[in-house]
């Protein structure tokens, strides 16, 4: 198993909607606060254990970000407008939903 990513640093434009993330290995992409609430990685969204995927949740078009907080030294939670909180975004998760400049 490769090591993951390390973002060195994690930028949230307000104005554009989007992260913005830089790993230590020169990439770097970004994507919308959109994509990253209907991708969220809690039991929520991607359901619990093998049972079947639940259906999208309806995501408002001016979703925002209020709130990141560090998960130990391999993730990221992430506070959005409409009260989600539970998914935890690895920094693979991260590098996996960011689309290079």
């Amino acid at each position: 198993m490769s090591a993951q990513p390390w973002p060195v640093k994690l930028t949230f434009r307000a104005g554009a909607q989007e992260l913005v993330a830089e790993f230590e290995d020169g990439r770097a992409g970004r994507v919308d606060y959109r994509t990253l609430r209907l991708e969220s990685p809690s039991a929520e969204v991607q359901g619990h254990g093998r049972g079947p995927k639940p259906p999208p949740p309806v995501v408002p078009e001016d979703i925002r970000v209020l709130k990141a907080e560090p998960v130990g030294r391999y993730a990221v939670r992430l506070f959005f407008s409409d009260g989600h909180s539970s998914g935890l975004y690895t920094w693979n998760i991260l590098r996996s939903l960011t689309v290079g400049d």
